[in-house]
C-alpha cells in the first residue's frame, strides 16, 4: 500500500507540472503574439521598389528645371539693374557735389608776402652761373643760423660736398659749421634751393663778420665766396 501511494503521488506531481508548463507556454505565446501585432517584415520584392520609385518620380514631376538660356537672361537682367542703380546713385552724388561746390564761395589764394631782408642782406657770391646768397642771420638755441639760397643758371649741373665749406671770421680764424637742407647737386636752370648753415655762438663772442667759401666737387672748377656777412648782435 505504501508503494502504491508513492507512485500515485508521483503521478499527480508529474501531471501538475505538465499542466503548469502548458499553461505558462500558452500564456507566453499569447503575450508574444499581442506584442508583435502591427509589426511587418520589409518588402523585398522588386515590383514594390519600382512602384515606390514611380511614386517618388510623380512627386518630383512638380519641380520645373530652368534652361541655361533662361538662367543667363535672369542673371544679366539683375546685373543690368544693379549697374543702372549704381549709375543713378553716382549721378546723384555728382549733382550733390556740384551743388555744394557752387554754394561754396570762391577761395582766394593767399597773398604772397615778400620776405623783408635785414640791413646788409643778401650777401651774394657767384661763379660760372651758380649763385650762393646769404639771405638772413639769426641766433637761436645757442647757434647762429644763416639762411642760404643756391641756384644754378650755368651750362652744367654742379655737385657739392659740404665738408669743403670754409667758414672764417673777421680775424681769419676757421669756424666749425654744419649744414641742413642744402642740395648735394644743383641741376641746370633748376629752382632755387634754400638751406641753413649753423655755427655755435660760443665761437662768435668777439666776431662781427664772417665769410663763407664753397667749391664744387670733385672738379673744383668754381669757387663761391660770400664775404663780410654781418653777425653782430
Amino acid at each position: 500500500m505504501k508503494i502504491n501511494s508513492t507512485v500515485l503521488l508521483t503521478l499527480i506531481l508529474l501531471i501538475l507540472m505538465m499542466g503548469a508548463g502548458s499553461v505558462s507556454a500558452f500564456l507566453g505565446f499569447e503575450l508574444g503574439s499581442s506584442a508583435l501585432k502591427g509589426v511587418t517584415t520589409p518588402d523585398g520584392r522588386p515590383t514594390t521598389k519600382f512602384a515606390s520609385n514611380k511614386t517618388n518620380n510623380s512627386q518630383q514631376a512638380g519641380l520645373v528645371l530652368l534652361k541655361e538660356e533662361e538662367i543667363l537672361k535672369i542673371v544679366k537682367a539683375r546685373i543690368e539693374g544693379k549697374t543702372k542703380a549704381a549709375k543713378s546713385e553716382k549721378l546723384e552724388d555728382d549733382d550733390e557735389e556740384t551743388n555744394s561746390s557752387k554754394q561754396k564761395p570762391e577761395e582766394k589764394p593767399p597773398a604772397v608776402v615778400e620776405e623783408k631782408l635785414q640791413p646788409g642782406f643778401p650777401v651774394t657770391a657767384q661763379s660760372e652761373g651758380v649763385t650762393m646768397s646769404v639771405q638772413s642771420v639769426r641766433y637761436s638755441g645757442g647757434d647762429l643760423l644763416l639762411k642760404v639760397k643756391m641756384q644754378n643758371k650755368g651750362k652744367d649741373s654742379v655737385r657739392f660736398l659740404y665738408s669743403f665749406l670754409d667758414v672764417t671770421d673777421d680775424k681769419g680764424r676757421t669756424l666749425s659749421a654744419s649744414t641742413e637742407g642744402l642740395p648735394t647737386e644743383l641741376p641746370v636752370n633748376g629752382p632755387a634751393f634754400t638751406g641753413t648753415v649753423s655755427i655755435p655762438t660760443a665761437l662768435l663772442d668777439d666776431v662781427k663778420k664772417i665769410s663763407l667759401a664753397l667749391t664744387d666737387y670733385p672738379a673744383q672748377e668754381l669757387k663761391l665766396e660770400a664775404s663780410n656777412i654781418p653777425v653782430e648782435r
